[in-house]
């Protein structure tokens, strides 16, 4: 990518594609392009094609998703299926329509099957079930990964596919119904704190064990891939690093000075019993994170403290 060349972000106002947009404004890139989602419904095929043929812009990251943790995947599974199949399937088909020299798509880790060896290998897709209670937004996911795929084949697109693990950092969800386990964690304790509630529970055993990380080391990690990755297959980027639920509990509470009790809620679902990637492929190109849970749950504390007020 030279400095000067267009550059979409869709989704910059989420907390993945402002890290992005944010790493790409470190590096000295001055074309970005940024339609608020107010002014560009991704959703709507005439609109995207409309700003993609008169913006023309020569690289896209796809970082635009309609996202949620246990909750949210199972209570709106519809939305969570068509809301993602239409905004990959128009971004993509567009940047194939107006000559997009390279595009990235952001997937998720939980495409792989609840079951998959660990760590889990870019070569788990689709050889087993996927996990219930995020069926939805995996299945679209894995419609995105193949039709970069095809793409490739039919039309010889350089359209690429990286799978993230799981993600926390500045300017997250903390909707208390809808947001993914970190940053509902952190809401959580944060209210508990501020009200003198003796106890906050969370759901399942605690025993889950999961890989995280900091939204800008993605925003790193997918510069690396757009600059020096062109291969068909997707590529997994995590930490390397797995930690129980209850655990990242404990990290929360102490970050937020939370000195009340942790219960565990039995009755409500773990979800997928462990996942962790194998990021070996990309930690060979050169990818390293930079920041470590306890430096990003304090970050991203910070970041609700300013943004949100409970």
């Amino acid at each position: 990518m030279d400095l000067t060349d267009k550059i979409f972000v869709a989704g910059h106002q989420g907390m993945v594609g402002s890290a992005i947009h944010r790493a790409l404004t470190k590096r000295g890139f001055t074309r970005l392009l940024a339609k608020p989602k107010n002014d560009l419904d991704l959703r709507n095929q005439h609109a995207v094609n409309s700003f993609f043929e008169s913006e023309k812009p020569a690289f896209v990251f796809m970082a635009a998703a309609k996202v949620g943790g246990i909750l949210a995947n199972s209570r709106y599974r519809a939305d969570f299926l068509f809301d993602n199949l239409a905004i990959q399937t128009n971004i993509i088909h567009a940047s194939f329509q107006f000559g997009v020299k390279k595009l990235l798509f952001l997937g998720s880790s939980c495409i792989y099957p609840k079951f998959a060896d660990q760590p889990i290998k870019e070569s788990a897709l689709l050889t087993g079930p996927l996990e219930p209670t995020n069926e939805a937004y995996a299945i679209a996911k894995i419609a995105g990964i193949k039709l970069c795929q095809a793409y490739r084949h039919q039309h010889q697109r350089n359209f690429i596919s990286a799978m993230p693990t799981n993600l926390y950092g500045l300017n997250d969800s903390y909707n208390p119904e809808n947001s993914h386990v970190l940053p509902a964690l952190i809401r959580r304790f944060h209210e508990a704190k501020t009200t003198g509630k003796p106890d906050v529970v969370i759901w399942g055993s605690g025993k889950p064990l999961r890989e995280f990380l900091f939204a800008d080391d993605l925003a790193n990690a997918c510069l690396l891939l757009m600059e020096h990755y062109n291969d068909e297959e997707i590529i997994n980027v995590g930490s390397g690093e797995e930690v129980s639920i209850l655990q990242v509990a404990e990290h929360v509470a102490e970050v937020v000075g939370f000195k009340g009790k942790i219960e565990l809620d039995k009755s409500k679902p773990d979800g997928t019993p462990r996942k962790l990637l194998d990021s070996s492929r990309i930690h060979q190109l050169g990818f390293k994170p930079e920041v470590t849970l306890r430096k990003g749950i304090r970050l991203a504390y910070e970041d609700f403290c300013k943004r949100f007020t409970i």
